[in-house]
């Protein structure tokens, strides 16, 4: 994981805080490098696992006033049955912090000397080559990766499954999430910060603003609506596609892209149906079964490998 510098940036707004950030594991442990937890006065942001660790680190991490480093082995010390061991880094953080974050990476001394040494050096060489993909501390330095932007993602339809989609993705700091419906009616009143809503009489007609990299679900009240998306998505261009709807739906839809010049091989690249049907087809199954199929992908495409863990 890498340091999300937009989420960091909408945090300050809050105050300042003190960011809990896993360094290392060794053995199991409930989160992997990278994860961390934003830490006020009054509540806390994001999570390092939950259980002991948590609850200690953040009694630990209320009141800091300078950057420091923890290793916690979570039997002896945490009476955790994972067996590992942890290093959490705590470090306050304010908008003068967020300033002085530039290039590929952010690399600043914990404790260690004023001049950087030669591991973090090295460390930073990697980074422009995109190869630092978690923290590292060496020498009294820690070198954490900065995260490119969040992909965009639009859904089409703020109906069951598109607040459901909503509910379960926008949580998730991987995406910017841009959410289409024909009246403002028909969205929640409040909405989280990484979604922008889009109103059109005919939502197709906002496609255009949809860069070429997006990925689109398509969960509209209307399969005349579903078909233009569809029609006018393939010839935007885009990362990926799914649509709602059942193996009839599909069929159909493929004859009328088809009839509309689209090649077999363009219209392959959208998924229908979207959702894993061994989970069911409630709007909440759907969404979760949806998401899981993004964070696969996205893990893959980033090489994260998935490493065994507890939560307690």
């Amino acid at each position: 994981m890498s340091l999300r510098l937009d989420l960091l940036t909408e945090a300050t707004t809050h105050g300042p805080f003190v960011r809990v950030l896993v360094i290392e594991v060794k053995g199991s442990a409930p989160r992997e490098p990278g994860a961390e937890m934003l830490v006020w006065a009054d509540h806390t942001q994001g999570t390092i696992g939950g259980g002991t660790l948590e609850y200690e680190a953040i009694a630990r991490a209320r009141g800091l006033r300078a950057p420091k480093v923890e290793r916690f082995a979570l039997g002896p010390d945490m009476g955790q049955c994972c067996g590992g061991a942890v290093t959490l880094a705590f470090e306050p953080v304010n908008a003068e912090t967020l300033a002085k974050i530039d290039g590929p990476a952010f690399a600043r001394p914990f404790g260690g000397p004023p001049d950087m040494p030669l591991a973090i050096r090295k460390a930073l060489a990697e980074a422009r080559r995109g190869a630092l993909t978690a923290p590292v501390l060496r020498e009294g330095w820690l070198i954490e990766p900065i995260a490119p932007p969040p992909d965009p993602l639009w859904i089409w339809g703020a109906g069951h499954v598109g607040r459901a989609l909503v509910t379960v993705l926008s949580p998730l700091p991987d995406w910017a999430i841009s959410w289409a419906d024909t009246g403002a009616e028909r969205f929640p009143e409040t909405l989280p910060p990484n979604v922008t809503p889009l109103i059109a009489e005919n939502p197709a007609d906002l496609v255009s603003l949809a860069p070429p990299q997006a990925r689109h679900l398509i969960v509209t009240f209307s399969h005349a609506l579903d078909l233009e998306l569809c029609h006018r998505i393939l010839g935007r261009g885009f990362a990926g596609c799914g649509l709602i709807g059942s193996q009839t739906k599909w069929s159909r839809f493929q004859r009328r892209l088809t009839e509309l010049g689209h090649s077999s091989a363009q219209i392959s690249r959208i998924a229908c149906p979207i959702g894993d049907p061994l989970l069911g087809k409630a709007p909440q199954a759907i969404a979760i079964s949806v998401a899981a199929a993004l964070l696969r992908e996205r893990n893959i495409r980033a090489g994260t490998a998935a490493k065994e863990g507890c939560t307690g």
